[in-house]
């Protein structure tokens, strides 16, 4: 995806210092790469450029819409599971869910462009954004159960898009499906072929900035106005299921310890 910050636009948040994320300004829209190589790991990092980027952008009159993609050969493969310690698992999620707020807040119209593995934290930033173009053989799952954890993000938005049954099928296996399948359900708004993905882009921003900011802006508020009221309330249980109960468990510990050793989790069911 790095065809779409080609060409350097000069811009106000360029004065932003950026090692994790990469960005460009101009024509109306705010593109924002994620760049953090390999496999694009949203790490505490990457969440705290994230969070000022987007409260930078925000205070932009002359943006109507801001795009994310990932660099390299994904879009990003979640947060880092290192992060998930019992010392880090607080700030961690308080960090990412004000991400995810300042998305779901923002009066900009979000589009994410999703090709690669769209996996557990990746693929919650990228179902909370207004539109989603993925490529049909793109990688999307929520395997965090298989770590004995959840993703709360996805608890308290996905059964919105998707349907209770499905997100219930989705978070409870932690099953991976293709990007196909991602749009046949709900959870993107188109699949194409990886090549078409920037002419997807394109043409929507230009349909985009032809419209009045005003009005967009009123209108995703209109849009969202029943689900936020839930999501507000869906998304504060699950963060205080997952702190108050999920992270007192030894399956929990072990299922971030196995990942981070390569092998194995043996769960007692404590």
């Amino acid at each position: 995806m790095k065809a779409q910050l080609k060409g350097k636009t000069a811009s106000r948040s360029e004065t932003l210092p950026l090692s994790r994320v990469r960005r460009n300004v101009g024509g109306g829209i705010a593109q924002i790469l994620l760049s953090n190589p390999p496999l694009n790991v949203i790490d505490i990092p990457m969440m705290d450029e994230l969070a000022a980027l987007l409260a930078e952008i925000e205070a932009r009159p002359d943006v109507v819409a801001i795009s994310i993609s990932g660099d390299g050969k994904c879009f990003s493969a979640g947060v880092d599971v290192a992060a998930h310690t019992p010392a880090l698992v607080g700030a961690m999620l308080g960090k990412f869910h004000g991400v995810i707020r300042s998305l779901m807040a923002s009066k900009k119209v979000t589009i994410a462009v999703v090709h690669g593995h769209c996996l557990g934290g990746g693929a919650e930033l990228a179902m909370v954004c207004d539109i989603v173009y993925t490529s049909r053989l793109a990688t999307w799952g929520f395997p965090e159960i298989k770590l004995g954890c959840y993703p709360p993000i996805a608890c308290a938005a996905l059964s919105a898009l998707v349907g209770q049954k499905r997100a219930s099928e989705l978070i409870l296996t932690g099953r991976s499906f293709t990007g196909r399948e991602a749009a046949a359900i709900g959870l993107a708004t188109r699949a194409v072929l990886e090549s078409d993905l920037s002419d997807e882009l394109s043409e929507c921003c230009a349909a985009l900035t032809s419209m009045s900011p005003a009005a967009l802006s009123l209108t995703k508020k209109a849009i969202y106005s029943w689900d936020a009221m839930h999501f507000d309330k869906g998304l504060a249980r699950a963060e205080k299921v997952y702190f108050e109960e999920l992270m007192k468990t030894a399956d929990a510990n072990e299922g971030i310890q196995a990942f981070m050793e390569k092998r194995s989790p043996v769960w007692t069911g404590k």
